[in-house]
Protein backbone atom coordinates (compact mmCIF):
# COMPACT_ATOMS: atom_id res chain seq x y z
CA UNK A 1 0.00 0.00 0.00
CA UNK A 2 1.29 3.46 -0.92
CA UNK A 3 -0.38 5.24 1.98
CA UNK A 4 2.02 8.17 1.76
CA UNK A 5 1.18 9.06 -1.86
CA UNK A 6 0.21 12.70 -2.37
CA UNK A 7 -0.24 13.87 -5.94
CA UNK A 8 -1.07 17.55 -5.68
CA UNK A 9 -0.78 18.82 -9.26
CA UNK A 10 -1.47 17.75 -12.83
CA UNK A 11 2.26 17.92 -13.48
CA UNK A 12 2.94 15.50 -10.63
CA UNK A 13 0.20 13.23 -11.96
CA UNK A 14 1.99 12.89 -15.30
CA UNK A 15 5.09 11.68 -13.46
CA UNK A 16 3.24 8.90 -11.62
CA UNK A 17 3.41 5.25 -12.73
CA UNK A 18 1.04 4.17 -15.49
CA UNK A 19 -0.95 1.99 -13.09
CA UNK A 20 -1.75 5.03 -10.95
CA UNK A 21 -2.67 7.26 -13.89
CA UNK A 22 -4.93 4.63 -15.45
CA UNK A 23 -6.66 3.99 -12.11
CA UNK A 24 -7.46 7.67 -11.62
CA UNK A 25 -8.75 7.92 -15.17
CA UNK A 26 -11.08 4.95 -14.64
CA UNK A 27 -12.73 6.71 -11.70
CA UNK A 28 -13.03 10.02 -13.53
CA UNK A 29 -14.56 8.35 -16.59
CA UNK A 30 -17.01 6.36 -14.47
CA UNK A 31 -18.26 9.43 -12.61
CA UNK A 32 -18.47 11.54 -15.76
CA UNK A 33 -20.49 8.90 -17.62
CA UNK A 34 -22.85 7.98 -14.81
CA UNK A 35 -23.56 11.55 -13.68
CA UNK A 36 -24.52 12.43 -17.25
CA UNK A 37 -26.62 9.34 -17.88
CA UNK A 38 -28.42 9.58 -14.54
CA UNK A 39 -29.35 13.18 -15.25
CA UNK A 40 -30.64 12.20 -18.69
CA UNK A 41 -32.75 9.17 -17.71
CA UNK A 42 -33.89 10.12 -14.18
CA UNK A 43 -33.47 13.74 -13.13
CA UNK A 44 -34.52 15.62 -16.25
CA UNK A 45 -37.57 13.41 -16.98
CA UNK A 46 -38.64 13.75 -13.32
CA UNK A 47 -39.29 17.47 -13.82
CA UNK A 48 -42.36 16.51 -15.81
CA UNK A 49 -43.46 14.01 -13.13
CA UNK A 50 -43.17 16.48 -10.24
CA UNK A 51 -46.67 17.31 -8.95
CA UNK A 52 -46.45 21.07 -8.41
CA UNK A 53 -44.34 24.13 -9.30
CA UNK A 54 -42.26 24.03 -6.11
CA UNK A 55 -41.29 20.38 -6.53
CA UNK A 56 -40.59 21.02 -10.23
CA UNK A 57 -38.27 23.86 -9.23
CA UNK A 58 -36.37 21.67 -6.77
CA UNK A 59 -36.18 18.87 -9.31
CA UNK A 60 -34.77 21.33 -11.84
CA UNK A 61 -32.09 22.17 -9.28
CA UNK A 62 -31.29 18.47 -8.81
CA UNK A 63 -31.04 17.95 -12.57
CA UNK A 64 -28.86 21.04 -12.97
CA UNK A 65 -26.49 19.88 -10.24
CA UNK A 66 -26.24 16.34 -11.64
CA UNK A 67 -25.35 17.74 -15.07
CA UNK A 68 -22.90 19.99 -13.23
CA UNK A 69 -21.23 16.96 -11.66
CA UNK A 70 -20.70 15.52 -15.12
CA UNK A 71 -19.20 18.80 -16.29
CA UNK A 72 -16.76 18.90 -13.35
CA UNK A 73 -15.55 15.34 -13.88
CA UNK A 74 -15.40 15.86 -17.64
CA UNK A 75 -13.30 19.01 -17.21
CA UNK A 76 -10.90 17.13 -14.93
CA UNK A 77 -10.79 14.29 -17.42
CA UNK A 78 -9.88 16.67 -20.22
CA UNK A 79 -6.96 17.94 -18.13
CA UNK A 80 -5.83 14.32 -17.78
CA UNK A 81 -5.91 13.94 -21.58
CA UNK A 82 -8.97 11.67 -21.57
CA UNK A 83 -10.76 12.11 -24.92
CA UNK A 84 -14.16 13.73 -24.38
CA UNK A 85 -15.91 10.96 -26.32
CA UNK A 86 -14.60 8.43 -23.76
CA UNK A 87 -16.64 10.20 -21.07
CA UNK A 88 -20.04 9.59 -22.66
CA UNK A 89 -22.58 6.76 -22.26
CA UNK A 90 -22.11 5.93 -25.94
CA UNK A 91 -18.54 4.80 -25.30
CA UNK A 92 -18.78 3.38 -21.76
CA UNK A 93 -21.77 1.41 -20.50
CA UNK A 94 -23.44 3.18 -17.56
CA UNK A 95 -24.25 1.40 -14.31
CA UNK A 96 -27.13 -1.09 -14.41
CA UNK A 97 -29.09 0.96 -11.84
CA UNK A 98 -29.97 3.36 -14.66
CA UNK A 99 -31.87 0.63 -16.51
CA UNK A 100 -34.79 1.11 -14.12
CA UNK A 101 -37.78 2.35 -16.20
CA UNK A 102 -38.75 5.54 -14.36
CA UNK A 103 -42.49 6.17 -14.71
CA UNK A 104 -43.78 7.88 -11.54
CA UNK A 105 -42.95 10.62 -9.05
CA UNK A 106 -42.75 8.18 -6.09
CA UNK A 107 -40.21 6.14 -8.05
CA UNK A 108 -38.04 9.20 -8.58
CA UNK A 109 -38.23 10.11 -4.89
CA UNK A 110 -37.09 6.59 -3.99
CA UNK A 111 -34.23 6.83 -6.47
CA UNK A 112 -33.05 10.03 -4.80
CA UNK A 113 -33.52 8.50 -1.35
CA UNK A 114 -31.55 5.33 -2.04
CA UNK A 115 -29.30 5.81 -5.07
CA UNK A 116 -27.98 9.15 -3.92
CA UNK A 117 -27.24 7.66 -0.51
CA UNK A 118 -24.99 5.23 -2.37
CA UNK A 119 -23.43 8.08 -4.32
CA UNK A 120 -22.65 9.90 -1.06
CA UNK A 121 -20.60 6.89 0.08
CA UNK A 122 -18.77 6.78 -3.27
CA UNK A 123 -17.91 10.48 -3.20
CA UNK A 124 -17.08 10.33 0.50
CA UNK A 125 -14.43 7.72 -0.27
CA UNK A 126 -12.70 10.23 -2.56
CA UNK A 127 -12.47 12.98 0.06
CA UNK A 128 -9.09 11.58 1.13
CA UNK A 129 -7.99 10.66 -2.39
CA UNK A 130 -4.24 10.82 -2.99
CA UNK A 131 -4.85 12.75 -6.23
CA UNK A 132 -5.73 16.21 -4.96
CA UNK A 133 -7.59 17.52 -8.05
CA UNK A 134 -9.97 14.53 -7.82
CA UNK A 135 -10.29 15.06 -4.08
CA UNK A 136 -11.26 18.68 -4.74
CA UNK A 137 -13.98 17.71 -7.21
CA UNK A 138 -15.36 15.32 -4.59
CA UNK A 139 -15.39 18.08 -1.95
CA UNK A 140 -17.33 20.42 -4.25
CA UNK A 141 -19.76 17.67 -5.24
CA UNK A 142 -20.49 16.26 -1.77
CA UNK A 143 -22.87 18.97 -0.43
CA UNK A 144 -25.00 18.65 -3.56
CA UNK A 145 -25.18 14.85 -3.25
CA UNK A 146 -26.29 15.28 0.36
CA UNK A 147 -29.01 17.67 -0.80
CA UNK A 148 -30.23 15.14 -3.38
CA UNK A 149 -30.52 12.37 -0.79
CA UNK A 150 -32.28 14.75 1.60
CA UNK A 151 -34.63 15.71 -1.23
CA UNK A 152 -35.53 12.05 -1.61
CA UNK A 153 -36.05 11.59 2.11
CA UNK A 154 -38.21 14.72 2.42
CA UNK A 155 -40.49 13.82 -0.46
CA UNK A 156 -40.74 10.14 0.49
CA UNK A 157 -41.72 11.24 4.00
CA UNK A 158 -44.37 13.52 2.54
CA UNK A 159 -45.72 10.79 0.27
CA UNK A 160 -45.90 8.33 3.16
CA UNK A 161 -48.43 10.55 4.93
CA UNK A 162 -51.00 9.21 2.44
CA UNK A 163 -51.64 5.45 2.63
CA UNK A 164 -52.01 4.98 -1.14
CA UNK A 165 -48.84 6.93 -1.86
CA UNK A 166 -47.05 5.11 0.97
CA UNK A 167 -47.87 1.87 -0.83
CA UNK A 168 -46.44 3.37 -4.03
CA UNK A 169 -43.21 4.27 -2.24
CA UNK A 170 -42.91 0.73 -0.84
CA UNK A 171 -43.57 -0.73 -4.28
CA UNK A 172 -40.88 1.48 -5.79
CA UNK A 173 -38.44 0.36 -3.09
CA UNK A 174 -39.31 -3.28 -3.79
CA UNK A 175 -38.54 -2.86 -7.49
CA UNK A 176 -35.55 -0.55 -7.35
CA UNK A 177 -33.58 -1.49 -4.25
CA UNK A 178 -32.45 -4.95 -5.48
CA UNK A 179 -30.49 -3.20 -8.25
CA UNK A 180 -28.48 -1.06 -5.84
CA UNK A 181 -25.94 -3.39 -4.15
CA UNK A 182 -24.28 -3.89 -7.57
CA UNK A 183 -23.55 -0.14 -7.52
CA UNK A 184 -20.57 -0.93 -5.28
CA UNK A 185 -18.88 -3.41 -7.59
CA UNK A 186 -17.73 -6.96 -7.00
CA UNK A 187 -16.22 -8.27 -3.79
CA UNK A 188 -12.49 -8.90 -4.16
CA UNK A 189 -12.34 -6.46 -7.09
CA UNK A 190 -8.95 -6.17 -8.81
CA UNK A 191 -9.61 -2.54 -9.74
CA UNK A 192 -10.58 -1.70 -6.18
CA UNK A 193 -7.38 -3.29 -4.88
CA UNK A 194 -5.36 -1.01 -7.18
CA UNK A 195 -7.37 2.04 -6.09
CA UNK A 196 -6.61 1.25 -2.43
CA UNK A 197 -2.99 0.38 -3.14
CA UNK A 198 -2.40 3.95 -4.35
CA UNK A 199 -4.65 5.69 -1.85
CA UNK A 200 -7.07 6.75 -4.58
CA UNK A 201 -9.93 5.06 -2.72
CA UNK A 202 -9.98 4.03 0.90
CA UNK A 203 -12.40 1.13 1.35
CA UNK A 204 -13.10 -2.27 -0.16
CA UNK A 205 -16.24 -2.62 -2.26
CA UNK A 206 -17.69 -5.11 0.21
CA UNK A 207 -17.08 -2.72 3.12
CA UNK A 208 -18.88 0.09 1.32
CA UNK A 209 -21.74 -2.22 0.35
CA UNK A 210 -22.21 -3.38 3.94
CA UNK A 211 -22.21 0.23 5.16
CA UNK A 212 -24.71 1.16 2.47
CA UNK A 213 -27.11 -1.67 3.31
CA UNK A 214 -27.06 -0.62 6.96
CA UNK A 215 -27.74 3.04 6.17
CA UNK A 216 -30.41 2.22 3.58
CA UNK A 217 -32.20 -0.02 6.06
CA UNK A 218 -32.13 2.74 8.66
CA UNK A 219 -33.58 5.44 6.40
CA UNK A 220 -36.31 3.16 5.00
CA UNK A 221 -37.27 1.92 8.47
CA UNK A 222 -37.65 5.53 9.61
CA UNK A 223 -40.32 5.89 6.91
CA UNK A 224 -42.25 2.97 8.38
CA UNK A 225 -41.31 0.84 5.36
CA UNK A 226 -38.95 -2.05 4.77
CA UNK A 227 -36.31 -3.18 2.33
CA UNK A 228 -37.07 -6.29 0.28
CA UNK A 229 -34.97 -9.36 0.90
CA UNK A 230 -32.03 -9.66 -1.46
CA UNK A 231 -31.26 -12.84 -3.35
CA UNK A 232 -28.14 -14.56 -2.06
Amino acid sequence: MHNDVQVKTLEAFQEMPLEYREAVKKIVISHAVNELYGAQVFDEPAIGLAPDPYSKWLTCRVAMEEYGHHVRFRELGAKLDIPLENMTPENKKPLSIFEFPLKTWPEFCVIKLLADLGEILQVEDLLSCSFYPLQQVARITMPEERFHAEFGKTYCTELCENEHQKDQVQEAINHYFPMLPAFFGRSGSHNNAIFRKWGIKQRKNEEMREDYLSQANKVVTELGLQLPALQA
